[in-house]
């Protein structure tokens, strides 16, 4: 078993894990329907946790720098549709929760943000440029909320083209 201590995020510069998540009951998504467009997964441990709802607030207020640079934001968590639909609508969140429940965790081990010591997942951060790479990533200790810095910067970056290595904290 991995401890959160070791974990670390998938590097910069590689493909990003294919992925297909329910964001309803009837409706997904896939990371390959947002291609040409950049992407920001944020792996976040469960709805309804204080840290959880912090980190995910952040994002929501900075919704329309977002739009206006045409970035898709997904939070993904291993908690169920029915529990994302409710907690959005709780915390007037405007962008996606995806249901990583079945099988439970799947995209979070493909994004190396599992804790298999509570079944949930690891704070994560991932950017994902255009053609479907990582271009930049952060791992949080669960009970921090990193903010949304990082990802703001690895932005600035990718739309300046820099080199994807050097968007890497």
């Amino acid at each position: 078993m991995r401890s959160s201590v070791e974990a670390a995020p998938l590097p910069v510069g590689i493909a990003a894990p294919q992925f297909t998540l329910p964001v309803t009951p009837k409706k997904s998504t896939s990371l390959a329907d947002w291609l040409g467009s950049p992407v920001v997964l944020i792996f976040y441990p469960a709805d309804f946790s204080p840290v959880c709802g912090d980190e995910l607030a952040v994002f929501n207020e900075l919704m329309p720098i977002f739009n206006r640079r045409s970035v898709k934001l997904f939070g993904v968590s291993v908690d169920g549709v029915w529990c994302h639909m409710a907690y959005a609508r709780e915390r007037r969140l405007t962008f996606p929760l995806l249901s990583d429940f079945h099988p439970k965790g799947a995209v979070a081990k493909a994004y190396n943000a599992w804790r298999e010591e509570d079944g949930t997942s690891e704070r994560a951060l991932y950017l994902i440029d255009g053609d479907g790479r990582i271009a930049w990533s952060h791992l949080s200790p669960v009970n921090v909320n990193p903010g949304a810095d990082g990802v703001l910067e690895a932005l600035e970056r990718l739309g300046r083209h820099e080199p994807v290595t050097s968007l890497h904290p």
